[in-house]
């Protein structure tokens, strides 16, 4: 892998395999044991056949979380759901562009409420998407399962397709002297986040890896682990 920067890596845990019953507390856990980000999946059963949590859980979970709040919106339309989700607390606001029909306005709206501002790809989604504005671009969240569902496999073409969003950010990055985080959620797991990793990706999106186990502090540290051999 051919990296102009080598960023930290970041861990996100997706509060989509948490306790709901304690969220706070489980946010405040999953800090403790080494999160840098708190991963928000946002569902609302037409963009994707689940259903999940709105702005006022958000604002709910903002005390607890020390760390910034990446709001994935899986929702359509996404223009209304991105300032109710900034005003709500969000850090970081990621959505898919089949979901907007103006995606450079959508990304806008990101920027004018003080947010980072990604967008998401579905597997099948083509990287074209990303060419004509890069320039507003703080994430590009890559998809490694079809988005509804937690508790998926990797897709493994996937890692190719994190390859090519490396070679297109570095290239950026090398032109404007800007770096932009290249995130992949879905699957991922302590053996296979090397891997991912390996192929570009520096942000990771980990839910059961995560929550499914009783020590999470033990958890991020093993994924750490296999991430401190990646050169």
């Amino acid at each position: 892998m051919n990296k102009l920067i080598k960023p930290d890596f970041f861990i996100a845990p997706s509060i989509l395999s948490a306790n709901f019953a304690c969220l706070g507390n489980e946010i405040a856990s999953v800090i403790e044991g080494g999160a840098d980000w708190i991963h928000f999946d946002v569902m609302d059963n037409h963009y994707v056949p689940n259903l999940t949590f709105g702005p006022m859980v958000c604002q709910a979970i903002k005390p607890y979380a020390s760390v910034p709040i990446d709001v994935h919106l899986m929702v359509e339309p996404v223009d209304e759901m991105i300032n109710a989700f900034a005003a709500a607390g969000a850090n970081i606001i990621t959505f898919h562009p089949e979901a907007s029909r103006h995606i450079d306005r959508s990304l806008s709206l990101i920027k004018a409420a003080g947010c980072e501002a990604g967008l998401v790809l579905n597997p099948a989604t083509p990287i074209h998407v990303l060419a004509e504005v890069i320039d507003k671009l703080d994430v590009v969240l890559l998809m490694s399962v079809n988005p509804g569902f937690g508790g998926q496999s990797f897709i493994s073409s996937t890692l190719k397709k994190i390859s090519q969003v490396r070679a297109l950010i570095n290239e950026y990055a090398k032109e404007n002297g800007r770096y932009i985080r290249l995130e992949v959620d879905g699957g991922i797991k302590i053996d296979n986040i090397a891997q991912v990793a390996s192929a570009g990706a520096d942000t990771f999106v980990a839910g059961s890896a995560i929550f499914g186990h009783n020590d999470y502090a033990k958890q991020i540290t093993a994924m750490r682990t296999q991430l401190a051999n990646i050169s």
